[in-house]
């Protein structure tokens, strides 16, 4: 078992270094274009898959990193260069956890590498789990598959919304009803292979923040895909369901849904992405107060500009760590008894709400305008305590998980 460490390897740094020069080199000088587009960056995300950047093997090394930094490190770099870009190159890997968390190893080794496509035809997946009245309700949520035994068919049919790369997504992944009376223990997920009948793409959203990065509804009218679509296959599904009925009926649920797998193992990476949107913000503040005078000194002689600087720094370094933490205790197995992969993504993104918005203030006019990055870095900062858990529900886990209590 590896022991915890806050001092990265040899190979680690060199990886590193590696993805922060495709960030400053390609991914910055291409953001505010393609926030402004409002589209997916495929030259971008094309230019990753040339150098290996993106693809199922770098990311299957770092998911598999011993230490349990490798997805964080990277995630972090990603996003220093632009929140925007680095959703569209990391959005697949939501969609491809989905199927570690959930698939056999037949259907990860079938399924994941389309995700990604080749560097001559490049690909991306969805993970669709939101619908439009089940965000953090997931037990509200309505999209139903219904097993046709005949045909060993599974029938999927409802609307999936901010479903990052949906509809352009070569395979789906879609988190379904399959026995409404057990609530969200009653969900499971299946894969909707490239032009499957009857799924179509539904409204583009139109953005506050991470715009370059496509989110949208998902559109599911009588979906028909075959039986070894279902993740983890029916026989491990029936078991988990009359599980879950016994649980229900002893009144001791305690089963996990297919949508909550995926977002345990994400939270972490979630919390890495934003100390890279915030740490790319505090530079950029820090060199501006070095080089922007007034009254005839550095702004940063200030000591309102300065002690500004000095808890931003403070914050970041105590995300990060919180995010490594997590990251570790995930990949060595140890047990989040204090929710403590929820404890990092509430913080890492309440930080980098503040930090961008402190960046905006210490560069005053120049950061209320598009001509500087931390405007753009303070909108895409936004949604980091609002996908996969907003800040309240992140809470209420923290807090049920310190109580056992269902505080609701």
């Amino acid at each position: 078992m590896a022991e915890f460490t806050m001092e990265l390897n040899d190979e680690q740094k060199e990886v590193r270094d590696w993805i922060h020069g495709f960030a400053a080199d390609v991914m910055r000088p291409a953001a505010a274009e393609w926030d402004e587009r409002e589209e997916t960056p495929w030259p971008v995300i094309q230019e990753a898959a040339k150098i290996g950047l993106y693809s199922l093997d770098f990311y299957a090394q770092q998911f598999f990193d011993p230490t349990g930094l490798g997805i964080p490190m990277t995630m972090e770099e990603l996003f220093w260069g632009d929140a925007g870009i680095g959703l569209s190159i990391v959005g697949t890997g939501l969609a491809a956890v989905g199927v570690l968390a959930n698939g056999t190893e037949e259907q990860i080794g079938t399924w994941v590498p389309q995700m990604y496509g080749d560097v001559n035809d490049v690909k991306v997946a969805a993970f669709c789990s939101s619908e439009p009245d089940a965000g953090s309700d997931v037990a509200a949520m309505r999209t139903r598959a219904v097993y046709d035994e005949a045909k060993d068919e599974w029938v999927l049919n409802g609307t999936k919304t901010w479903a990052t790369n949906g509809g352009i997504a070569n395979i789906h992944v879609v988190v379904a009803v399959v026995d409404p009376e057990l609530g969200s223990k009653g969900h499971a997920s299946f894969l909707v292979p490239p032009n499957t009948p009857g799924l179509s793409q539904g409204q583009k959203f139109k953005k506050h923040g991470i715009r370059a990065s496509h989110t949208a509804e998902v559109v599911l009218e009588n979906v028909r895909v075959p039986g070894h679509c279902l993740l983890g296959g029916k026989e491990k599904l029936d078991e988990r369901l009359a599980r879950a009925r016994e649980r229900a009926k002893a009144g001791t649920e305690r089963v996990k849904n297919a949508a909550m797998a995926t977002f345990e193992a994400s939270r972490p990476a979630v919390g890495a992405m934003a100390v890279g949107t915030a740490r790319a913000a505090y530079e950029e503040a820090l060199e501006y107060a070095t080089t922007r005078s007034q009254f005839g000194r550095p702004i940063i002689d200030n000591q309102g500009v300065a002690f500004q600087l000095a808890d931003m720094r403070t914050q970041i370094d105590a995300a990060r760590l919180l995010v490594w933490r997590a990251s570790w205790m995930a990949v060595t197995g140890k047990p989040f008894t204090s929710a403590e992969g929820s404890m990092s993504k509430l913080f890492a993104s309440e930080v980098a709400k503040k930090v961008t918005a402190q960046a905006v203030q210490i560069l005053g006019g120049n950061g209320f305008t598009r001509e500087y990055p931390v405007e753009r870095m303070h909108r895409d900062a936004a949604i980091y305590t609002i996908f996969e858990g907003t800040s309240e529900i992140q809470r209420l886990v923290i807090a049920r998980t310190l109580s056992g209590m269902p505080i609701r």
